[in-house]
């Protein structure tokens, strides 16, 4: 049990510290990919009651932003999470209807997330390990999960024994929303961006029209440029989403190298996301808009991979476009994402009811 309340009672051979007995006791999986972390929740009561009752994923992301928002903060802020820190709730309920092993919410420090590429290539993992397989087949298996953007599916190395890496998974339909549009930056003037989706929206532009460099830039100087770039396409430029919209939103501002045509070589970018979260990873759903964006403008061809280095960490994604696809009014592509996942340990955190920051604090 992920979430549910505990008693607080004494004892030498107490195995939790002392707790409300109405309080949350959440055990969580930790894990990270290229850096960025994932503090999975194996199961949240609520969650799965929800669905049981006929509420779809997206909504469910709408519920328990509204009704149970305590347990992103508590997990996502400080002092049990950080300002970079990132989250999973895994559903069981109501996959298999789907046709999928698992669904997912996605968490951060400012809200819930449509699609997490780290988060999928993780997950992929802790299916096997944790039983979420029936019968896990070597070399690889495939994970088929719902994700609020829609279904994805990671294929996972398994020995028989034990997942793991490099772990790869293909997308939801991505695609080109616009290219080379001018977008008016305060402090920066009229720069071009490009807007990808892979399963949420980015912005992309190169961190030279900002008088940046990806690579040598003091971070927080892209983190304000990249932030100031978000704020200003919400402004200026009205997102569109074939299906629904509350998958219409713009998540971040991917700053690149400016290296989009292929190359063996590696690109390499930093993601700012939500509320200027800095993504330690390459970012998989942003891997997966630059392929789709790539493949638009002709710079790339099918099967062709890239690979994508995070500035923040040096660790590397490979992505290339593997079909086309038609998703509403768009040419997509399904994009390939490879990357590799680790675990860092497990955790149990308690809450005592008298704590006045016992749903955190949000600190950047």
């Amino acid at each position: 049990m992920a979430a549910e309340g505990g008693g607080g009672g004494g004892g030498a051979g107490r195995r939790l510290p002392p707790h409300s007995p109405s309080g949350l006791v959440l055990q969580t999986v930790e894990m990270h990919t290229g850096g960025e972390p994932l503090r999975i929740i194996p199961r949240l009561e609520m969650a799965e009651e929800a669905v049981a009752e006929g509420l779809s994923l997206l909504s469910l992301r709408r519920e328990v932003a509204a009704a149970q928002d305590h347990v992103r903060r508590a997990l996502m802020h400080e002092p049990r999470g950080h300002a970079g820190m990132y989250g999973a709730v895994v559903v069981h309920n109501g996959a298999a209807a789907t046709g999928a092993h698992l669904a997912a919410l996605f968490l951060h420090g400012a809200g819930y997330s449509t699609m997490c590429g780290h988060a999928v290539l993780a997950l992929g993992r802790f299916a096997l390990d944790y039983g979420l397989v029936a019968a896990p087949s070597c070399p690889e298996t495939a994970v088929r999960l719902h994700c609020p953007c829609g279904p994805v599916t990671a294929f996972v190395p398994w020995d028989g024994h034990r997942s793991g890496n490099p772990v790869r998974f293909h997308s939801v339909p991505a695609f080109a929303a616009a290219t080379d549009l001018a977008i008016d930056v305060p402090g920066h003037g009229k720069v071009m961006v490009d807007i990808g989706y892979g399963g949420t929206f980015y912005a992309f532009l190169s961190a030279e029209q900002l008088g940046l460099d990806v690579c040598s830039s003091k971070t927080r100087d892209l983190v304000n440029a990249a932030s100031a770039v978000t704020e200003a396409v919400k402004k200026q430029f009205k997102l569109r989403h074939p299906e629904s919209e509350d998958l219409a939103f713009l998540y971040g501002t991917i700053l690149t190298d400016g290296k989009d045509a292929f190359s063996e070589e590696p690109t390499t970018n930093i993601c700012v996301f939500a509320d200027e979260q800095v993504d330690r990873s390459p970012t998989g759903s942003g891997v997966t808009a630059r392929i789709a964006l790539q493949y638009h403008k002709g710079l790339i061809q099918l099967n062709q991979t890239r690979t994508f280095r995070s500035s923040t960490t040096g660790s590397f994604f490979t992505g290339k476009a593997v079909k086309e696809a038609k998703f509403g009014d768009y040419n997509a592509v399904i994009v390939e994402v490879s990357g590799e996942a680790f675990y860092t340990g497990t955790a149990t955190f308690t809450v005592e009811e008298e704590d006045p920051l016992k749903y955190g604090f949000f600190f950047k």
